[in-house]
């Protein structure tokens, strides 16, 4: 009996020591793991902290290679690929690679046996193919914001199937990447070069350099976004100064006209413009122009738009034979993208005649005394639309006697298309009616009623487009 006892009293010791020894076996590796995740985000701080200290501008693509060479480094993968989310949050991209990391959807394509370097062609595929949100491993990874941990990839049917070796995926971890509650992308490793399949140790390390490296990547995504408003606010600003300098800066005195003009830049440069010219003793060119581009570029264009109708005017009492070599200059330069519309009339100050010739600009309004309207309707198409021989054929003079009471309004589509908080137009009509209500007290009534009522109409609404208003009235 009590050689019973002793040999049991022995076999729970030798367990004790056992469950102790195995306990202390699961603690060295929680340390272990614990150190190594210590190590790693210690390192991965110090580094994306030298990315960030001094620099004007970050290289987000130089930050994602060292998240990658530290997420390869502590899950011992032979590959990984970090997928960021394009502007339209709906589809991902593979922004930087780490060893052969296989396509994990679509495949690769037949230029993969005739690529010099096998290697790059399959990076370049992973790298120019979009992955939509819920697609595929990395889509779904992306769309719920779970991890997927799969130890045996070769039986899992999302998992695609190479013949080559090298592309083989045995076993593939997939972490979100997250700021907030907000998925910015998907790390993701392939095969472990120890042979072993990753592990849930692997999962939480690379979960938490995830975790640690999106808040680098959303910050630096931030500033890459404020670096571009701050450039695209420069390009706004030279713009803006070169529109006002193109501007009058006094309207011109002529015996027995009034004149006014205002001109509104919107959130947008748009290129509005208006210009008077003495084309000799007894004429007075009066032009207006909207640039279709925004930016730096419309205003560029405007710029030279105004130059060379300022070169041809002077020797050109026809405002269509100006508008034709306006045209013969601009045309070959004038991009794809843009137009410009022109307005170009010539006012004879002695006989107050009217000559007025319009390429695809808003046409003008003459207000009667008795309160009646025209608007003048001068065929003619846009600068940058139809070629040299389809402008020069189109485009028409029209002729008008002015008479004492008599105001001509110039406007640019951004008066009639100004819009209020509920998405209306300002429209035609009302700008007619305003015209109408006014004209009797001349071409300043006629600004300051415009101006009254389009600013009541759009509130607090930003507009963008340029809104520019020109009038001449004849007085008795």
């Amino acid at each position: 009996m009590f050689y019973v006892v002793t040999i049991v009293a022995e076999l729970i010791l030798i367990a004790a020591f056992v469950f102790l020894y195995m306990q202390n076996r699961r603690l060295r590796r929680q340390r272990n793991e614990l150190l190594q995740e210590k190590e790693a985000t210690y390192g991965f701080i110090h580094d994306v902290a030298e990315v960030f200290a001094g620099a004007t501008t970050v290289d987000l693509d130089n930050l994602l290679r060292r998240v990658l060479y530290y997420a390869v480094r502590t899950t011992r993968a032979a590959s990984g690929a970090v997928y960021l989310f394009e502007p339209d949050k709906q589809a991902l991209r593979a922004r930087a690679i780490s060893g052969i990391f296989p396509p994990l959807l679509g495949g690769v394509d037949t230029g993969l046996e005739r690529a010099m370097s096998k290697s790059q062609h399959v990076e370049n595929l992973v790298k120019t193919r979009f992955i939509q949100r819920g697609e595929g491993l990395v889509g779904e990874v992306a769309d719920f914001g779970s991890a997927i941990l799969l130890p045996d990839a070769e039986t899992d049917p999302r998992v695609p199937r190479y013949e080559l070796d090298f592309l083989q995926i045995r076993s593939l971890l997939l972490v979100p990447m997250r700021f907030h509650q907000e998925v910015l992308g998907v790390l993701a490793v392939v095969n472990r070069v120890d042979g072993q399949p990753f592990a849930p140790a692997d999962l939480g390390l690379l979960q938490a350099l995830a975790d640690q490296a999106s808040i680098s990547i959303y910050y630096a995504g931030l500033r890459e976004t404020l670096e571009e408003k701050m450039r695209i606010d420069r390009d706004l600003d030279a713009a803006r100064r070169i529109q006002t300098s193109l501007l009058p800066k006094t309207l011109p005195r002529v015996e027995g006209v009034e004149l006014a003009a205002f001109n509104y830049p919107a959130l947008e440069i748009g290129g509005d413009y208006y210009d008077f010219i003495e084309v000799d003793d007894t004429h007075l060119g009066i032009a207006m122009a909207d640039v279709s581009g925004k930016g730096t570029g419309g205003a560029i264009m405007m710029s030279v738009c105004r130059s060379v109708i300022r070169a041809h005017a002077p020797r050109h009492l026809s405002p269509a034979q100006v508008l034709k070599l306006v045209n013969q200059v601009l045309a070959h330069d004038v991009s794809e993208d843009m137009f410009v519309s022109v307005l170009y009339m010539v006012l004879n100050t002695s006989t107050r005649e009217l000559v007025v010739a319009r390429a695809g600009h808003e046409r003008p309004i003459v207000s009667h005394e008795q309160q009646d309207l025209t608007i003048l309707d001068s065929p003619g198409v846009a600068i940058g639309i139809a070629d040299t021989e389809t402008f020069e054929r189109v485009l028409e003079e029209i002729r008008i006697p002015l008479k004492p009471g008599d105001v001509v309004v110039a406007y640019t589509d951004g008066v009639t298309e100004a819009m209020n908080i509920r998405e209306e137009e300002w429209g035609l009509d009302q700008l007619l009616d305003a015209i109408r209500v006014a004209s009797r007290e001349g071409a300043n009534s006629v600004l300051n009623n415009v101006r009254q009522r389009l600013e009541r109409f759009v509130g607090n609404r930003p507009q963008y487009d340029d809104m520019t208003l020109l009038a001449l009235h004849v007085m008795k």
